[in-house]
């Protein structure tokens, strides 16, 4: 029998129960308390610049809420169960892109629900503004923005797709990237670049078919039935609302680069995650179609390490240590929901170093004893 932990309470059971050492996964949690992030608590750096914007020009401004980091946390689920759990694990924590795979799923319901008939459709046919009319953006498909190929061209809530033209997603995380320097376009679906003005545009036009605010529809079609708390929250940017059906609707951005964003407890990002690893099914209930999270974890033709705004570990790229069927949400910071389904493992680690991700996880499947 699958266990399902309800909205009320999560079984904890001891590593032995599930399979796990107990030795090895305080390791684990060591090595991230020792691998933490070099992020500043207060996102701050030494010049007062929020970290988001640090390697931008001076005039880049910060558009949403900020919130003060936690100490590290994280939570390992095996087989439904908590097999080990460190640091606030309920406190709800800004998540930088770990949103773009919340974006996804936001996505699939769009298409159960027939409001998007085709991924390979050119937004354009049902765009209700004009951001899909010049010769550049008018082939865009919704592939072409879930997979950060789309090469869409514009300024949206104040901010140029070229800001984050030549973005080293390697480098990026403390500003040591140089980015920002425009370069020719090319076509739709012929260039993988990781640029979240236009991951923006994707959550707009997703606001735009479901003409409601998607934190409303997430809360409502995923995070109320998989028993999610009450204090997650999805800010916007102060410019990024729009009046649609004589309403005032917030449009969210996939990431905090500028602020705001999605705001989670890490066990509310492990619910999600082992919903995801379940194949869209809680507690009898399908939530979301198995063949739409099939769809986001196909290696797109550009990065075969990215699917449909889903990190994946093709050819063991990512994480060398962990199996190639591993994939994960990831956000700057480190934040990290990863998923085994190998090892029947969902796990989030909170504000670990980036380059110590697969040191930890080593540790993790190391404790794995069938």
């Amino acid at each position: 029998m699958v266990y399902v932990p309800s909205a009320a309470h999560w079984e904890v059971r001891p590593p032995a129960a599930v399979g796990m050492r107990a030795d090895m996964l305080q390791a684990a949690i060591a090595w991230h308390r020792s691998h933490e992030s070099a992020w500043p608590r207060n996102f701050l750096t030494p010049e007062g610049r929020f970290i988001g914007v640090a390697d931008e020009p001076p005039d880049s401004e910060l558009l949403g809420p900020v919130r003060p980091r936690a100490d590290p946390s994280g939570l390992v689920v095996r087989r439904g169960y908590i097999a080990a759990e460190w640091g606030d694990t309920r406190r709800a924590d800004m998540s930088f892109s770990i949103a773009k795979s919340y974006l996804a799923v936001l996505a699939g319901l769009a298409v159960q629900q027939r409001l998007i008939g085709d991924l390979d459709q050119p937004v354009a046919a049902t765009a209700i503004d004009d951001a899909f009319a010049s010769p550049q953006n008018a082939a865009i498909t919704w592939r072409h923005l879930l997979t950060q190929t789309s090469e869409w061209q514009g300024t949206l809530w104040g901010k140029p797709d070229t800001i984050d033209h030549n973005r080293d997603v390697g480098k990026s995380e403390l500003g040591f990237a140089t980015k920002g320097q425009p370069r020719p376009m090319r076509p739709p679906g012929t260039l993988w670049e990781y640029n979240d003005v236009r991951v923006n545009r994707l959550s707009l036009s997703l606001l735009q078919r479901f003409r409601r605010a998607l934190p409303d529809v997430l809360r409502e079609a995923v995070m109320d039935p998989i028993g999610a708390g009450p204090d997650w929250e999805w800010h916007p940017y102060r410019s990024s609302w729009i009046d649609l059906d004589g309403r005032r609707l917030p449009s969210v951005p996939g990431g905090s680069h500028w602020g705001g964003g999605l705001w989670m407890s890490t066990r509310d990002h492990a619910r999600f995650g082992l919903l995801i690893h379940r194949r869209g099914e809680w507690d009898r209930r399908r939530l979301l179609e198995a063949s739409w999270i099939e769809e986001m974890l196909r290696p797109g033709p550009l990065n075969p390490q990215y699917g449909l705004l889903w990190w994946l570990n093709t050819g063991r790229a990512q994480t060398p240590s962990t199996p190639e069927s591993c994939y994960a949400a990831r956000g700057a910071g480190s934040n990290v929901i990863w998923i085994d389904p190998e090892h029947d493992l969902v796990v989030v680690v909170r504000w670990i170093d980036k380059a110590s991700l697969d040191g930890f996880l080593k540790l993790v499947l190391e404790s794995v004893t069938g």
